[in-house]
């Protein structure tokens, strides 16, 4: 018996069944190797270029006047994201808020935003408007929102896209990921020309990404392909489960001279905003992203193979193109998903003795069952799960900081799966 078996009560079936679809991932595991040693060079060259120093990660104060650490690390994510500029914060809270942030400081009462991709994520649902009637929403400050669905195989509709442009608009909005839908997310390069078109229709128009969960996924950044704003998450990709907290938001000059007046106060901006923590986290966040991200990717391609051996369905297939982290996994029944998700947290470093349950999470609109068992809260590039308890039953399963843990999470799954009698090997 393998030595892992016996400490983690794994059965010698299991193992040899995961060990035997990973056997025939190589191809696949070389491309995703490929890519980050691209995306790492670039990440690289960005720090050099930018002469990062021992003196950019001293704590400030107060103002956060002439705070070193700071611009030197928005210049980092500027260079690695192929943007002009960017503005990076601990004091973001989450992704939403920094997409809320940006899209504030792009929008103005009577401004048009345009979404090309559908709904957005449930938890952007009230901060726009697009349900309730929450006091500060894109709404009531007057924003009119408008969407145009994906197609039915979850690609952008040119057609209806292009029916849709008024020229009228100031933000054409698009979310790589998928967030809840049975989609694959989109690539840049899927992107690229609509984003053509969209300025082509609306030039006065912002082209804004919601990046999460997509950074050093793909050779190439939207913003390489013409968007000007792209937002994320340090808690996701790009903090490589090193980063405590905070945001990015990427793009043109043009666009971050507008939203760094909504980040802080208009007449200050990016100027104020001090962290009385090391910087170094983040610095070294994003330099280890590029491994760390493709370690998810092929935790990702690994539980796409295993279930995909048993019969499950998933979404993108293992051998699919991928432009996030995210896997999804459909089960037959409820209790077949919670159990998945159990599993995940029995898997976990941190609290890995807890039973995840089934509960009414703000921002979502149905109860959500969550495994994350991770050292920074919420954070989607440690190994997790989440996934809305109605049907049809689908799991979201991503990151894992090595690629060793996530195939552990995969076999402790599969594992409980056949012990529960729900798939069989």
């Amino acid at each position: 018996m393998n030595p892992e078996l016996k400490l983690l009560g794994i059965s010698q079936k299991t193992y040899d069944f995961v060990k035997s679809c990973e056997n025939s991932l190589g191809n696949i595991y070389e491309g995703i190797e490929a890519n980050e040693a691209y995306t790492q060079a670039r990440v690289l060259k960005a720090f050099q270029d930018n002469c990062i120093a021992l003196r950019h990660f001293a704590p400030t104060s107060g103002y956060g006047y002439d705070d070193i650490g700071r611009e030197a690390l928005g210049a980092v994510f500027a260079c690695a994201l192929e943007a002009e500029d960017a503005l990076v914060r601990p004091q973001i809270s989450s992704g939403t808020q920094a997409i809320f942030t940006a899209l504030s400081g792009l929008l103005e009462p009577g401004d048009v935003m345009l979404s090309l991709t559908g709904k957005p994520y449930d938890t952007l649902e009230k901060a726009i408007g697009i349900s309730g009637d929450e006091y500060c929403s894109l709404k009531r400050m007057g924003v009119i929102y408008r969407q145009v669905d994906l197609t039915a195989d979850g690609h952008i509709d040119i057609d209806a896209a292009k029916a849709a442009i008024t020229g009228s608009e100031k933000v054409i909005y698009f979310q790589r990921s998928r967030g809840y839908s049975w989609r694959n997310a989109l690539t840049p390069e899927e992107m690229a020309p609509v984003f053509d078109m969209a300025k082509k229709l609306a030039p006065n128009a912002f082209v804004v990404v919601d990046n999460c969960y997509g950074e050093f996924t793909r050779p190439h950044e939207p913003a390489y392909y013409g968007a000007d704003v792209m937002i994320g998450s340090l808690i996701k990709n790009i903090g490589s489960g090193i980063a405590p907290t905070g945001g990015y938001i990427a793009g043109s000059k043009k666009a971050l001279e507008r939203i760094e007046m909504r980040l802080t106060v208009p007449g200050m901006g990016r100027e104020v905003g001090s962290y009385y923590g090391s910087y170094a986290p983040f610095f070294q966040g994003i330099f280890l992203s590029p491994h760390v991200t493709a370690q998810a990717l092929k935790n990702a391609v690994l539980f796409a193979k295993v279930f995909e051996s048993v019969g499950m369905i998933s979404m993108p297939k293992s051998d699919a193109v991928r432009s996030d982290i995210v896997q999804s996994l459909r089960f037959n029944t409820a209790d077949a998903l919670i159990s998945f998700c159990s599993s995940i947290q029995k898997a976990a470093p941190v609290d890995s003795f807890v039973q995840p349950e089934p509960w009414d999470m703000p921002g979502y609109t149905s109860q959500v069952i969550m495994a994350a068992g991770a050292f920074v809260q919420g954070s989607s590039i440690e190994l997790s799960a989440d996934a809305p308890i109605v049907e049809p039953y689908t799991a979201y399963v991503q990151g894992g900081l090595t690629h060793a843990h996530g195939r552990i999470g995969v076999m402790l799954a599969l594992d409980d799966l056949i012990k529960n009698g729900e798939v069989s090997i």
